[in-house]
Parts: C-alpha cells; structure tokens; sequence
C-alpha cells in the first residue's frame, strides 16, 4: 500500500469543463474540501473519494458524486485510488462545467484521468502499519530505555511520572515496538 504526506494537485479541460484534482493525507481532507469550497464558489461540483484504515485497522472507504450523475464521478475516483492501493487519503475534484455535457462514460473518463495525473506527480510513500504500546519501566531503566527510544526512533506519544516509575505510551511500527520489547 501507498499513501501522501502532502497535497498535490492536478489539472485538466474536457470540452471546456475544467476538472482540479487535489490528492491529499486524510487528516487534511475535511479542512482541505472546506477551503476549496471557499476558494472556488463558482465551482459547480466537489467530487470526493477516500480511503483510510480506522482503529481496528480496517479500511473505510466512501465518495461523493456531489450532484453529477450516479456513478460517473465519486464511484470511478474511488475505483483508482483502490487499482493505485492508495490507503489514508482523500481526492477532491473541483469541476467548473464548460457548457457542454460529457455524458456518463465521459464523466468517467475526466474524473479518472485528472486524478491519475495527480497520483503521477505526487511522491507516493510506502505505508506501514502503526501501533501503540504502553509500558512502565522503573526510574533506574530510565536512561537504557531513553536510549533505545531515540536510538530506534521511536514516536513517544507520553511520558507520565508516577510513584513507581515512569509510564510510556509509543507508536510505531511493530517492528520498532517488538524491538523495545525485547529489551524491556
């Protein structure tokens, strides 16, 4: 699976309609829709697709025509995020309508082919499972464990102070998780 770190855009004019693509991490798919939609009034259409794996590392999916046809923008977005195995991001399209109507099969094909010129110009990153693990460590292990956690480059997401040691609550990668512990 792949996915962005950042949001990358695309162009595209189909018969005077124009079509911008924005490929975007999820977590800035919400605020990213609203802005488009303050920066593009007069846009006629906010074509969404997303993937993303939820808690229980399950993937939730879903899009929007936004007023198009059935079928002829949300669905065929969502289809290349999945053929691209895309996981934890969202695809806006902002469509100003030209005049002259593409048809259902033609909707497809714009929709489809401004987001894949977007994929092709963002940096896709190989994306790896996250988990979270907590411990507790006593205040003599302290130093060998704050070693370890900036050795391997360990996201520490807390540090709590209690009575009997200090408790630590990471996410990473499982591998560096089944690394720290092995050594606790």
């Amino acid at each position: 699976m792949k996915t962005v770190n950042q949001t990358f855009s695309s162009f595209l004019e189909v018969k005077k309609s124009k079509f911008i693509s924005f490929l975007t991490p999820f977590e800035n798919y919400e605020n990213l829709l609203n802005e488009l939609k303050i920066i593009h009034p007069k846009a006629n259409h906010f074509v969404t697709a997303f993937r993303y794996l939820n808690n229980q590392n399950q993937i939730v999916e879903g899009s929007s025509d936004d007023g198009e046809p059935r079928g002829s923008s949300g669905r065929p977005t969502l289809k290349v995020l999945q053929g691209e195995d895309l996981i934890n991001v969202g695809v806006i399209t902002v469509r100003y309508f030209g005049g002259i109507l593409l048809g259902v099969g033609g909707l497809v094909k714009a929709y489809s082919d401004v987001l894949n010129l977007a994929i092709k110009k963002a940096a896709l990153l190989d994306f790896s499972f996250v988990f979270e693990y907590d411990f507790c460590v006593d205040y003599n292990q302290t130093r060998e464990i704050e070693y370890l956690i900036k050795k391997y480059d360990v996201f520490v997401v807390d540090r709590a102070f209690g009575i009997e040691g200090i408790e630590y609550k990471i996410r990473d990668s499982a591998e560096k998780i089944n690394l720290i512990k092995e050594k606790l």
